[in-house]
């Protein structure tokens, strides 16, 4: 992915800020390959754990005939068990990007909050989203607000869907799996397994919602420097600037 941005003008924190309209732009390279092919397998796999997660929590209507000729919910199960491998594997392949890709590969998992200049530019998007200030920063990769939503919404809500999802899982496994000894401890925590399937089924809406959020500021239709979209980017504030 390439984002246009003013040359030679930036911040520590990343962002660029607004420049003059004779200035030239120039592009620049964002996100890598690897970023980009990780983002629509993970966007595959969690479409398929949240259509499978519902029927899984709310199951089909008993189908007629014997049941040995019956195997839908096993069907369904296993395809969500499929994708939650592939999710997983995908988020452990995605922190290993983070330490070998370039410096925008670490925004999802790094939030600088221990920089002056990272609270700075957080407070200037909010004046933004707030409709306090005229005009935004320009960033590359994503804005302050984005990337601590990012990372809360996403890659923490990720790694509890990821250990209470397993959690569930080693109850078919049983007792002595290495599901067990990796997350059977995560059970007793809610008290009781059912516990564990409605906060595990609660965590599924919050990313659907994330991702209906992400998909909106994401819309590639909108175009640059017209008033739509001026106004319409101020919400959601998930996803990378696109000024």
């Amino acid at each position: 992915m390439t984002t246009p941005v003013p040359a030679g003008h930036g911040d520590q924190s990343g962002a660029d800020r607004m420049a003059a309209p004779q200035r030239r732009s120039r592009l620049m390279y964002v996100y890598q390959a690897p970023v980009r092919i990780w983002h629509w397998i993970n966007a595959a796999a969690i479409v398929v754990l949240a259509v499978t997660g519902y029927f899984i929590a709310s199951p089909i209507a008993t189908r007629p005939g014997e049941a040995s000729a019956n195997f839908m919910m096993g069907y369904i199960r296993f395809a969500h068990f499929s994708a939650a491998y592939i999710f997983t594997i995908g988020m452990l392949g995605r922190v290993y990007w983070a330490f070998v890709g370039n410096k925008h590969a670490r925004e999802l998992f790094h939030v600088p909050i221990f920089t002056r200049a990272y609270w700075s530019d957080l407070t200037s998007i909010l004046r933004w989203y707030g409709f306090i200030s005229k005009r935004p920063n320009r960033y590359t990769g994503h804005n302050p607000l984005a990337r601590v939503a990012m990372y809360i919404i996403f890659v923490l809500r990720s790694i509890y869907m990821i250990l209470t999802g397993f959690a569930l899982y080693s109850e078919g496994t049983q007792a002595g799996s290495w599901e067990d000894h990796l997350f059977g401890w995560i059970i007793p925590l809610f008290v009781q397994p059912q516990d564990v399937h409605t906060w595990h089924h609660l965590g599924m809406w919050v990313i659907i919602v994330f991702v209906i959020l992400h998909r909106l500021h994401g819309d590639p239709r909108r175009h640059h420097g017209s008033s739509e979209c001026r106004q319409h980017d101020r919400f959601p504030a998930i996803g990378p600037s696109r000024y």
